[in-house]
Parts: structure tokens; C-alpha cells; sequence
């Protein structure tokens, strides 16, 4: 439904900082949440942070709380996720994605969003 590209991810040194864009294009009317869930090698995807579209309230996984930031700008129809304090933990591939309703699963499921971006790899030495 909706088309979305992640960019900025790369490698990077453990207490470094990264941030990551995800431009949204095609059917963006009336967009409600967009988030980022991370997969990391041999495991599960996973919620890392999410952004109201209408008021941009947000929330965040206990494992990113403190150190990531989401936020978005609604003219350009484009969210980031500014990381800090990078932990070699946080290596994973980064998925940008959108949901157009309030589904009834809770933000932190990947059942709440419809559409998804390729995503982008973010590597973390030690």
C-alpha cells in the first residue's frame, strides 16, 4: 500500500551514532503509526520504536529507551530513528514501516503495520 526506503545505516564503533531516514511514497493519506522493527542474525524481528502520525507520540522498546529517538516530519512524509550510544548489540537489519489504520495489535507487533521497507543494515563494532 505504501512504499517506503530506508537509508542511512553503515558501520560503526560501539558509542557512536547513527540515524537512519525512511521516506514514505504512494498511498500515504491518512497515515496513522510508523516504527522501526530490527532483525538481527538468527533471530526474531523485533519493535524498537514507534511514532504516532497525528499528535507524534511515541514509544520505544526497553532495550533502545534512552539512547534512540524517532521522530517525523510530516510534510516530507519521512521518519528517522537518531541512534546514539551504539552497543554491538544493536547490529541488525533495520525495518522501516507503516500502518494506514489503528489496527487492534498493540504497536510493538508487527501485525499493527501493513507495509514494510527492504531494509538497511546497521553493524556495530566492539
Amino acid at each position: 500500500q505504501v512504499q517506503l526506503v530506508e537509508s542511512g545505516g553503515g558501520l560503526v564503533q560501539a558509542g557512536d551514532s547513527l540515524r537512519l531516514s525512511c521516506a514514505a511514497s504512494g498511498r500515504t493519506f491518512n497515515l496513522y503509526r510508523m516504527g522501526w522493527f530490527r532483525q538481527a542474525p538468527g533471530k526474531e524481528r523485533e519493535f524498537a520504536a514507534a511514532i504516532r502520525w497525528s499528535d507524534g507520540g511515541t514509544y520505544y522498546a526497553d532495550s533502545v529507551k534512552g539512547r534512540f529517538t524517532i521522530s517525523r516530519d510530516n510534510a516530507k512524509n519521512t521518519v528517522y530513528l537518531q541512534m546514539n550510544s551504539l552497543k554491538p548489540e544493536d547490529t541488525a537489519v533495520y525495518y522501516c514501516t507503516a500502518a494506514r489504520l489503528p489496527y487492534s495489535s498493540p504497536y510493538s507487533s508487527r501485525d499493527a503495520y501493513d507495509s514494510w521497507g527492504q531494509g538497511t543494515q546497521v553493524t556495530v563494532s566492539s
